[in-house]
């Protein structure tokens, strides 16, 4: 967890482990690409909790990074483009009763579209793409939360995304509760997955915890607990290597 003072930059670090944790050695290091698969560009994604800030600091970094003469493109998902657009309000309507692997599949589709229409010809081009949400939300949310396992979803990710992968990962940590409570205060409807229960979140924080700490070179936690000027001088300096 990142850890902030005024005299020493921000400390990006992994999350403590829960204590019944045990990574599988076989998950420890994502696969590297074949280099012909590289992208010229930098993907960066941004993943959480519902009310954990992600679009504010998508769209803080975005300005910020603007500002730095930097080609950069804000996408999100699900969506980002015509198609995935409307696969998100399939999604997010509360209104349909949605089977969990139904569910996972639509997020898959939503991506394989994405990556083929949008992000691979503009990491090809070399920009910048912040993007919020990827594969790794279905990792915890339909794997963890949903149940399905987080194997199982993974694979058909790497399907949908032609085994594309983010060069760095800003995980914004909150605790479920917490996250909720924000939601709370929002003027809009809650979405259809925003509206289940507690234990549902606390599987999806504590996927994202393990996600974390299998992939540490990817991974960067921020404390979202943090006011949103912090949050984004903490996830600036988590990608400053990258710049």
């Amino acid at each position: 967890m990142l850890t902030t003072t005024p005299l020493t930059p921000p400390i990006v670090g992994d999350p403590p482990a829960p204590p019944s944790f045990h990574p599988n050695p076989r998950e420890a290091r994502a696969e590297p690409l074949p280099s012909h698969l590289v992208p010229d560009g930098r993907l960066i994604t941004i993943e959480g909790l519902d009310g954990a800030g992600k679009s504010t600091l998508a769209l803080g970094l975005h300005s910020a990074l603007g500002e730095r003469g930097v080609r950069v493109e804000l996408l999100r998902e699900p969506g980002g483009v015509a198609l995935s657009e409307r696969i998100r309000e399939l999604v997010m309507d509360p209104a349909f009763v949605v089977d969990p692997r139904a569910e996972a599949l639509l997020y898959a589709a939503a991506r394989a579209q994405l990556v083929r229409e949008r992000l691979r010809p503009s990491l090809d081009a070399g920009v910048l793409v912040l993007l919020d949400r990827f594969v790794d939300s279905s990792l915890a949310y339909q794997g963890g939360g949903r149940e399905l396992g987080v194997e199982s979803v993974r694979a058909v990710n790497l399907f949908a995304t032609d085994s594309l992968a983010p060069d760095r990962t800003l995980l914004l940590r909150i605790a479920p509760a917490d996250g909720r409570a924000r939601q709370d205060m929002r003027a809009s409807a809650s979405d259809r997955l925003e509206r289940e229960d507690d234990p549902f979140f606390e599987r999806i924080a504590a996927a994202y915890d393990e996600l974390a700490r299998a992939e540490p070179e990817r991974f960067r936690v921020i404390d979202a607990d943090q006011p949103p000027t912090r949050v984004l001088a903490d996830a600036l300096f988590a990608i400053e290597d990258l710049l």
